[in-house]
């Protein structure tokens, strides 16, 4: 009540008694035609005027006060409050809406790149995820080998000439080739260009030559998976299985599988395709791409 009384009395006096002079004066700005500069020896010095402030700074009533409060919102008890009336009462009392739009941003399209010794499956294990996994596409690579029994131009492979080949690596159509056996294989750039634009992952299948390649070119924006055999026994058994090579070429098969082996550590998963067990490692890798779906740091490839 005191306090109020003294504001009061303040408020209505004409006269600020903190303040002798209302006039406002700049003390840094000396009056004198003659600026005096105050140095070491000066032994007095003018006490600066203070600033006459308005009265109303003074006042006890003043209105912001009052602005400086947060508004209050009642907030209705969420166990009798309808959904709708709680919603919008928390929105009001945090002085904000909350937002439709997805906490988590579209995933970027995937490119897979699926390697390993020849004769581990590669190709069964990509058409057997062709038939189970949706929004992917399988880049058909462009080879210049003959065409085996049972395979189909377009779709296992584009077979091309020789001369058809080096015209395409000429004009920087493939993303990246080798030559493999004797044979040129290479993946088409147009492919992943059109199939990524629509959302689609991608998936590469390439030899180890081509998968090194790959890395060097895509780092690590490219998802790199090794698919291995149970035992070197059984890849070998896999590879007399085929009935696709002469006595010469099997035996350089056979070395270069045991060899590649060795690059297993140069990929980021490593798959195992056992004998009978097809779906299985199919879905290690829908595993490994699930995974990278909901990693918070996405991989972005661009082409």
């Amino acid at each position: 009540m005191l306090l109020r009384r003294l504001c009061s009395s303040l408020t209505k006096s004409n006269t600020n008694p903190l303040f002798l002079h209302r006039k406002s004066v700049n003390p840094f700005v000396n009056s004198s035609p003659n600026p005096q500069f105050l140095t070491s020896s000066s032994k007095t010095l003018n006490p600066l005027r203070p600033i006459s402030l308005p009265r109303s700074f003074f006042s006890c009533n003043s209105p912001m006060g009052d602005a400086r409060r947060p508004a209050v919102v009642p907030i209705p008890s969420p166990e009798t409050a309808d959904r709708a009336e709680l919603f919008r009462a928390l929105e009001a009392s945090l002085g904000t809406s909350f937002s439709s739009a997805p906490l988590v941003p579209e995933n970027n399209p995937l490119v897979i790149v699926i390697s390993g010794p020849s004769g581990v499956g590669k190709d069964a294990v990509i058409k057997k995820l062709r038939e189970v996994r949706e929004n992917i596409h399988f880049v058909v690579t462009a080879t210049s080998r003959a065409m085996r029994p049972g395979e189909i131009d377009g779709k296992d492979y584009f077979f091309v000439s020789k001369d058809e080949f080096l015209k395409m690596i000429q004009d920087n159509e493939l993303l990246e080739y080798a030559l493999v056996y004797g044979d040129y294989k290479g993946v088409p750039k147009k492919q992943i260009r059109e199939e990524m634009a629509k959302g689609n992952d991608i998936v590469l299948r390439v030899d180890i030559q081509g998968a090194a390649t790959l890395r060097k070119i895509l780092g690590g924006s490219a998802v790199f998976i090794f698919l291995v055999a149970e035992s070197e026994e059984a890849l070998v058994k896999r590879l007399i299985g085929r009935k696709t090579e002469t006595k010469e070429d099997l035996l350089v098969r056979v070395a270069t599988a045991k060899e590649e082996v060795k690059h297993m550590s140069n990929f980021d998963y490593v798959v195992v395709n056992k004998e009978g067990d097809l779906n299985g490692a199919v879905k290690l890798v829908e595993s490994v791409i699930d995974a990278e779906k909901a990693k918070v740091h996405q991989r972005n490839f661009v082409i």
